[in-house]
């Protein structure tokens, strides 16, 4: 809905409307200053200009990063005859709304037979070979599946330290009903009845899980606020978290759920009234059975934190991996450029025009050592990568076997010098590479390697066989140069055929490699360009560094994210360990002292609790390991993604969980060492 103005309607629609945008709401409220007289105004749109109708209210569009929403009009290319008239152009997705009662499968049914009846009329744009398919799903869905993973593993991960803080409560409520063991049998001996005693414990509990409630709520805000800020800088959908009354409900939820379980931990004392006094009258003792539930739920902690700090060390292995992965790129001191069409309506040969004159200028610069034209930034610009089926002259598929799918890059003379990029064989493009000029292509090793083992792939024509490419010439081959993936950080070998910006007559990015701090370029670069066209649209200059980064950053931000769930387990398990051991040894004062007045020495105390913590950690890793093999199982049947953790981080995770309880064991082991012999005996 509009917050102000209206949105496009079907007067919009159609070559001859008139241009017309509407404002996302928080373009409007950041970019223009929430400017109230914007209705009306006139902005310019690549070659064109479009009049601002409305401004949506605050929502989260689609795709998220969507500022500007205007008509067909407005863009030359969906006008043009090979969007408007070519079947095989495929570029627009089609939205529509369910009518009242319509089911999603019942709307794909009917979708799926017009697209088959479409394939029978029109075969020829719909080859076998092309895989066209018809992908039916909710917008709801599409804007989730590509975070419903990481964002179900990041629930699981607050669900399992929710498990191990309610252990540890569990423990320190055993330990304390152990203490109060007399009071509870007193008024058992009395006359209170279980259920009352159970009220009691029950609202005890609700208190201490009220409290800590209210507390993580009060955090919860500003650590939200901080993380979506830093997230922000990767994704704008970051900002639209917030505690919101679900989360107040679902918190409140949780700590009665905690209430009800924690008040059923102690056991209650016989009803009966001699086994009431004899217990009222006597000092807390440490029974087995109550040692052993103590244990359990400190073995349930370091089980959970090892599940934890596994997959926080296998998040942080992956993304060292890709952050030190090798690109086949040599990124350093290289400067990219987005260079869109400019809002003077500059294409085709004057486009070219334009980029001549500008790598002409910029590689005059003061510490520019190359420039080069491209069509996409590695990584950055992925979904724009274009597949098509080719062919090459001596090279025949199998029987059965479609023509091989291979990326179509554009780049310019010296691209791969720049980039970084090695010539394996032939010559790079020149600048007499242009229109007239015999078509020319360089070939990725993996086309020469995978249609051409002997290595003869030069001089070979290479054609593309989509009917979009249907006016289009054979190229002769005249170089082959290393393999590089410019869609994924993680090399992998892709074939990859490259035509020459001038006989193309396209580019879209410019690339600037640097003798020093390629960022001392960007106003000098920035000023040059808008010399040559004083409207040309000049945008995220970034290093190819900081692009990878910036790629990286959501699996960054996972790491981040699941490594603090993994250390406030740490801190929890560490602190329940440590009160297991402290209770144990304040209940065992008179064994203690026992064991030293018949001859056991402090340094076997202190070695004897100190294995007591490290037998409960190795049994925690223990189950944790277990219970991680069984939980990635499962996690694989339902996500491909889902992969178990390597050696280093599951012995990472092992070594730091052993040690942690070794050093909480400490300070219990070391009172157990200094218990005072005679007060130990004399306090019977």
């Amino acid at each position: 809905r509009p917050a102000l103005g209206r949105l496009l309607n079907a007067a919009d629609d159609g070559p001859a409307a008139a241009g017309a945008a509407v404002l996302t709401h928080r373009f409007w409220s950041t970019t223009l200053n929430s400017d109230p007289g914007v209705i009306g105004k006139t902005i310019r749109l690549g070659p064109g200009t479009a009049t601002v109708v409305g401004v949506l209210e605050p929502s989260l569009p689609y795709p998220a990063e969507t500022q500007i929403i205007a008509n067909v009009v407005t863009s030359p290319h969906h006008l043009g005859a090979t969007m408007v008239a070519n079947r095989s152009h495929r570029m627009t997705e089609l939205f529509g709304r369910l009518a009242p009662g319509v089911t999603l499968e019942a709307a794909r049914a009917e979708l799926t037979a017009l697209h088959e009846a479409m394939m029978r009329e029109h075969p020829e744009a719909y080859a076998t070979s092309a895989h066209v398919q018809l992908r039916i799903t909710t917008l709801r869905d599409q804007i989730a599946s590509p975070a419903r993973t990481i964002l179900l593993v990041l629930l699981a991960a607050a669900a399992v330290v929710f498990v191990i803080a309610c252990s540890n409560v569990a423990n320190l409520i055993l330990a304390r009903s152990v203490r109060r063991e007399g009071e509870l049998a007193l008024r058992a001996a009395l006359g209170a009845g279980h259920g009352a005693l159970r009220r009691t414990l029950l609202a005890e509990s609700l208190v201490l899980c009220g409290a800590g409630a209210v507390l993580g709520l009060v955090l919860a805000d500003p650590l939200v606020t901080a993380i979506a800020r830093y997230a922000s800088r990767f994704s704008i959908r970051a900002l639209d978290a917030t505690v919101d009354h679900s989360v107040l409900l679902l918190g409140a939820g949780l700590a009665m759920v905690a209430a009800v379980l924690l008040a059923y931990v102690p056991r209650l004392p016989s009803s009966t009234a001699t086994a009431g006094f004899r217990l009222a009258s006597g000092s807390a003792r440490l029974t087995p059975g109550t040692n052993r539930r103590l244990r359990v739920f400190a073995t349930t902690q370091i089980a959970c934190s090892f599940v934890l700090l596994a997959g926080a060390g296998m998040l942080v292995v992956a993304l060292t991996a890709l952050q030190t992965a090798n690109t086949g790129y040599d990124m350093r001191q290289v400067l990219a450029i987005d260079v869109p069409p400019a809002a003077t309506g500059v294409g085709g040969a004057s486009a070219m025009t334009f980029f001549q004159e500008a790598i002409r200028r910029i590689e005059g610069l003061p510490g520019v050592q190359g420039v080069a034209a491209g069509m996409i930034v590695p990584w950055r610009d992925s979904s724009s990568g274009l597949k098509w089926p080719f062919a090459v002259e001596g090279y025949k598929p199998a029987d059965g076997e479609d023509n091989p799918i291979g990326r179509l890059r554009v780049v310019s003379p010296r691209f791969f010098a720049v980039l970084g990029v090695p010539l394996l064989a032939g010559r790079d493009f020149t600048d007499a590479d242009r229109g007239g000029s015999e078509p020319v292509a360089i070939a990725s090793q993996s086309v020469a390697q995978r249609l051409f083992p002997n290595g003869d792939a030069l001089n070979r024509r290479v054609w593309w066989t989509d009917p979009l490419f249907a006016k289009a010439q054979p190229c002769r081959i005249v170089g082959v140069v290393a393999d590089v993936d410019d869609e994924n950080v993680v090399q992998a070998p892709s074939m990859t055929i490259y035509e020459p910006t001038w006989q193309m007559r396209y580019a879209t990015r410019l690339f600037v490699r640097a003798a020093g701090d390629p960022y001392t370029l960007v106003p000098v670069v920035t000023r040059t360009l808008r010399d040559i066209s004083a409207e040309q649209a000049v945008e995220r200059l970034a290093t190819l560094e900081d692009v990878r980064a910036q790629v990286l950053a959501p699996e960054r931000l996972n790491a981040f994210v699941f490594t603090g769930f993994a250390g406030t387990a740490l801190l929890i398990a560490v602190v329940g360990i440590a009160g297991v051991l402290a209770f144990s040894v304040s209940a065992r004062t008179r064994e203690f002292g026992v064991r030293l007045a018949v001859g056991c020495t402090p340094r076997e105390l202190l070695t004897r609790v100190l294995m007591e913590g490290a037998q409960i950690a190795a049994t925690g890793i223990v189950a944790g390991a277990v219970g991680g093999y069984l939980l990635a199982r499962i996690a694989g049947s339902y996500f491909e993604t889902a992969r178990m953790p390597g050696v280093l981080p599951v012995l990472g995770a092992a070594t730091v969980l052993m040690g942690a309880a070794v050093v909480a064991s400490l300070v219990p082991a070391a009172r157990a060492s200094r218990v005072d012999v005679m007060q130990a005996l004399s306090s019977e």
